[in-house]
């Protein structure tokens, strides 16, 4: 590993093309800018949309089409403290499937790309986090090995227009091309919509926690194996 590589911008910017979705992404792990080959569709509509917020810290626009995903992926930028900006342009008129799924695979695998080789960091985070009644735990691990479990115990057939069984789908996706671990329960709740906002709100919290650097282990790989990266 390259000295200095725990300083390095932790930012990424994609675009995938497929015939069901067309999607621009752009993110930044610490907030602030977006990398220079950020698609200007995007810092175009920054400041547009009912899932965007800027701050000194942060820019957040998210307009999938879907306004629930929209929702909740803004709550995930937000409280992991990530600037992210997504378009996706999808194929609605059959339904919620391919454009969900296609986003939450682009958010992987951008996460990946700007997270490089973990070094220095925590490696695990795990949060609570509670809206209302409602009370999510999740628990992720910069493992390299994709796994997830999600059980939010969702009733409804749709939050909005976003079908409930795409919420842990979502989720699934988004670690499988992240290639981390994560473990993400609703302990408790009788409202769809505040168990799947807590879940993602938990989520955020732990993603947090995991990428954040660890004073004094600069340049170190979190693993008794020394890589992290096969």
């Amino acid at each position: 590993m390259a000295a200095g590589s725990e300083s390095r911008v932790r930012s990424a910017a994609l675009a995938r093309d497929t015939n069901e979705t067309k999607i621009v992404l752009a993110i930044n792990l610490d907030g602030g800018a977006f990398p220079e080959e950020t698609d200007s569709r995007l810092l175009n509509e920054s400041a547009n949309g009912h899932a965007s917020q800027a701050s000194k810290s942060q820019t957040i626009s998210i307009n999938t089409g879907i306004g629930f995903l929209d929702h909740m992926l803004h709550a995930l930028a937000k409280h992991s403290g990530w600037s992210l900006a997504i378009i996706c342009k999808g194929d609605l008129h059959i339904d919620d499937h391919h454009t969900a799924e296609d986003v939450c695979i682009a958010l992987g695998s951008a996460f990946k790309d700007a997270l490089g080789v973990p070094v220095g960091l925590a490696r695990f985070g795990s949060a609570y986090a509670p809206l209302d009644e409602a009370l999510s735990r999740a628990v992720v691990d910069l493992s390299n090995r994709p796994y997830a479990v999600i059980e939010l115990g969702l009733k409804r057939e749709k939050i909005g227009d976003l079908s409930c069984e795409m919420i842990p789908h979502c989720m699934e996706s988004f670690a499988q091309a992240a290639r981390i671990t994560m473990h993400v329960d609703c302990i408790r709740g009788f409202n769809d919509h505040h168990r799947a906002e807590s879940a993602f709100k938990a989520l955020a919290v732990a993603i947090r926690a995991a990428t954040s650097k660890v004073p004094g282990r600069e340049g170190e790989i979190p693993s008794t194996k020394g890589t992290l990266s096969t």
